[in-house]
């Protein structure tokens, strides 16, 4: 009897960790992988990132283009042209839980230098398809594809790649892949080095936290594989720069709380292509373009100026 009394013991512990560790694994993954839409209700940062939002919007020359991804997501971007006929384009990239209209700061800036302004919604968020977030490693492949769709049109184009945050990522990873040579410049507004370094930074500053992190990270590489079907240690923007040949502009504020500032530092130390480097005074999590405008425009025309673009 005490024997059967030890075997359910055990069958219990065992299946209540099972249990937890399930439970826990689904936690983690609809915190991090779900894509969640942002809404008119959701605040903006600053009201000038607000007013840009509604200039997309409202813009009477954006258009909404559509192409298949290479898994047959339905992806969708705004396209706005320039007043003046140019083969100059700006792909803007946005960051996690927004859209292309969270763009519209930086998209208003290159429309008034003659720049075509293309803006994709990343899978999962806006109107493009997806069931989860995928932090630049899909995307890299679904901007490949928007890079094609641009070169397709206009045989001509010098293109630009402009990413903020999880969008700068995304930047950093297409510039690891092989590229046509009308990818003529890149931009990096805050990205991190890897996702997996990411992740373990991100629920340090959770209050209340008392699972390891090793554990964490075992138990969201895990689910995410499973689920969504990409390995977390392969978002890796710190290998992908050491392949790139494009020349790339490494900005972060100095007082980003989201994303390690020194991050910028080594993915520009790691960097093999041309480079350049600013660091806004100041500035949190992709708050640059307003809190120092001037600066971070100079300096983006500055190292665009040495560019083929």
């Amino acid at each position: 009897m005490a024997k059967k009394k030890n075997t359910l013991l055990r069958l219990g512990l065992f299946s209540a960790l099972i249990g937890g560790t399930y439970v826990i694994s689904d936690y983690l993954y609809r915190l991090s992988s779900i894509p969640k839409q942002r809404t008119d209700a959701d605040t903006d940062y600053d009201q000038e990132v607000t007013e840009g939002r509604m200039f997309v919007r409202n813009h009477p020359d954006r258009q909404d283009m559509y192409l298949d991804a290479m898994d047959q997501a339905r992806l969708h971007a705004s396209y706005i042209p320039a007043k003046d006929e140019s083969h100059r384009y700006a792909i803007v990239i946005h960051g996690i839980f927004d859209n292309n209209e969270g763009n519209g700061v930086y998209v208003k800036h290159y429309l008034e230098e003659g720049i075509n302004c293309l803006m994709p919604d990343l899978r999962g968020f806006g109107k493009s398809e997806g069931r989860y977030v995928g932090y630049g490693y899909d995307d890299r492949l679904d901007i490949l594809e928007w890079i094609y769709w641009i070169v397709k049109r206009d045989p001509d184009a010098r293109i630009l790649l402009h990413g903020m945050s999880m969008g700068a990522a995304t930047t950093l990873m297409t510039t690891g892949e092989k590229l046509p040579e009308n990818v003529k410049a890149a931009i990096a507004d805050s990205s991190y080095t890897t996702l997996r370094e990411q992740f373990a930074s991100t629920y340090k500053s959770f209050k209340g936290s008392f699972i390891p992190i090793p554990v964490v990270l075992i138990l969201l590489r895990i689910s995410i594989y499973l689920r969504a079907g990409y390995d977390i240690n392969e978002v890796n923007p710190i290998e992908a720069v050491t392949r790139s040949s494009t020349p790339t502009l490494f900005i972060h504020g100095d007082d980003d709380q989201l994303i390690d500032p020194q991050m910028c530092s080594r993915l520009y130390e790691a960097a093999k292509c041309p480079k350049q480097y600013c660091m806004i005074l100041g500035a949190g999590h992709i708050e640059g373009v307003v809190r120092d405008s001037a600066n971070y425009w100079g300096k983006i025309k500055t190292f665009l100026d040495k560019t083929e673009f």
